[in-house]
């Protein structure tokens, strides 16, 4: 099997595909520098959130739970129910937009940095493979070597951590929808007994396992839809990862007049999707600041200033004037703001963590009954509570007309977590307070002092000349 150094990266195909159509198993060299440090930092991190927020309790329940089977969902202490979920539309739509921002201001910043994917295969799986394997030219020969003893056991070893990495993701990911606590049960029974839960994740595992372990950047280059995306994004100002052709060219050896760039190739071998970021901008680059560090490198070893491979744009890696604020850029800020400010306000104004809902009640050809008493309405409440933990209401009446009351509200009403409660409740109005026809607001106060709900409903009644004679 050919190395990497020795097939040269062009702009007519893909590094990872050979001229007979078969793959061409790239085996990245490990690199060391400022960028890659961060960014390890940066995907420990993000992966310690992954595991971390099934067990942070915020309004009891998991930070981030997705409840399909009771049909509720949790974001952060916000707790939706289906009929809320309408409010995920301008959410989404506001982190879309904000993406388009990222992308037009700072180029593929997510795929380097946090694109799920590239966070596990680089900072899990890439090093277990390097500590079980060596380094780039020991993996190179090992995979050039016939079928020993000792490539078998390596290969064993390392596709064993493997599937075990993939089994742990997949776990973690399904107890965004069933719980820890569902999760652990379900794991200390039979598979049969909760065959769906488990087919998900032996589906998962295998998928992870497949990706990670075989197609790795065959992900990125060929089905992942954003780096196609990123040229209509992106302009000249765009900050990408670049090399300064002006300063770089023409190559030279160490020592010569030419240009800085001694073609050591060191910014190919370490590219984990085996591109020249010499030829510019690719598609393939995920943006993952190797090929920074690596050039920063050998530029020290030979005297020469860093950033020849850098953060810029092709505006800046031309040495010409640079700008920040865009109309693209201006558009998709528009556009994140109103999607994120919409999506606040409804959540905190529609999706509240109690529904409370007043129908009018009446029998057939009977909307109120009547008598020398006074008139009275009948109204159906429908309370749920979507936390995960008890709730008490009390419902009273507030802005009536004098002498009205309701009937039914001296006592509270406790509901159980996920619980939905229906009550009755009459309106009452006394024949001497009835002056006909109106409205009245019913007030429902969950656990006091923490959520008020108004409606306004129609209270009916028969002509008051009729009743008051």
């Amino acid at each position: 099997m050919s190395s990497p150094a020795s097939k040269q990266p062009n702009l007519d195909s893909v590094t990872t595909i050979n001229e007979d159509g078969s793959r061409y198993f790239l085996h990245p060299a490990d690199v060391k520098g400022k960028w890659t440090t961060l960014r390890r930092i940066f995907g420990f991190t993000l992966i310690s959130l992954y595991v971390a927020l099934p067990w942070i309790p915020i309004n009891g329940a998991p930070a981030l739970f997705f409840d399909v089977e009771n049909r509720r969902f949790h974001v952060f202490g916000l707790t939706l129910v289906t009929q809320d979920l309408w409010v995920l539309f301008f959410g989404i739509s506001g982190l879309g937009f904000t993406l388009f921002f990222v992308t037009a201001l700072l180029g593929r910043l997510w795929c380097g940095w946090a694109c799920p994917y590239t966070v596990f295969l680089d900072h899990i799986f890439r090093r277990i493979e390097r500590i079980i394997e060596g380094d780039a030219p020991a993996r190179k020969k090992l995979a050039a070597a016939p079928w020993t003893a000792g490539k078998v056991t390596k290969r064993v070893v390392k596709h064993s951590l493997y599937a075990l990495c993939s089994a742990l993701i997949a776990h973690v990911f399904l107890s965004y929808f069933v719980s820890l606590e569902r999760l652990y049960r379900y794991m200390n029974e039979s598979p049969i007994a909760h065959a769906t839960a488990f087919g998900i994740v032996l589906f998962l595992t295998a998928a992870l396992w497949f990706c990670f372990g075989y197609f790795r950047e065959q992900f990125c280059v060929i089905m992942c839809p954003y780096g196609r995306l990123q040229s209509a994004l992106s302009d000249d100002d765009t900050v990408n990862i670049g090399y300064d052709e002006v300063r770089g060219e023409p190559r030279g050896k160490k020592g010569s007049t030419e240009g800085d760039c001694i073609d050591c190739r060191r910014c190919v071998n370490v590219c984990p999707t085996g591109i020249d970021i010499r030829n510019g901008l690719q598609m393939e680059c995920i943006g993952c600041t190797a090929c920074i560090d690596a050039c920063d490198d050998i530029m020290r070893k030979i005297d020469r200033p860093t950033g020849l491979i850098r953060y810029d744009s092709l505006k800046g890696l031309a040495h010409q004037k640079r700008r920040f604020l865009r109309p693209r850029v201006i558009a998709y800020t528009i556009l994140g703001l109103l999607g994120l400010g919409f999506f606040a306000i409804a959540a905190t104004k529609k999706a509240k963590p109690y529904t409370a809902q007043f129908a009018k009640v009446a029998m057939a050809g009977m909307p109120f009954q009547a008598d020398a008493a006074g008139v009275r309405n009948f109204y159906q409440l429908r309370f749920y509570n979507k936390r995960n933990q008890p709730a008490s209401f009390r419902v009273s009446l507030v802005d009536a007309p004098e002498g009205f009351i309701l009937s039914g509200s001296e006592q509270t009403i406790e509901a159980a977590p996920g619980e939905e409660i229906s009550r009755q409740f009459v309106a009452i109005a006394p024949a001497e307070a009835y002056k006909g026809r109106t409205s009245l607001t019913l007030q429902v106060i969950a656990n006091p002092g923490e959520v008020t709900i108004n409606q306004t409903v129609t209270f009916l009644g028969p002509n008051a000349d009729t009743l008051n004679p």
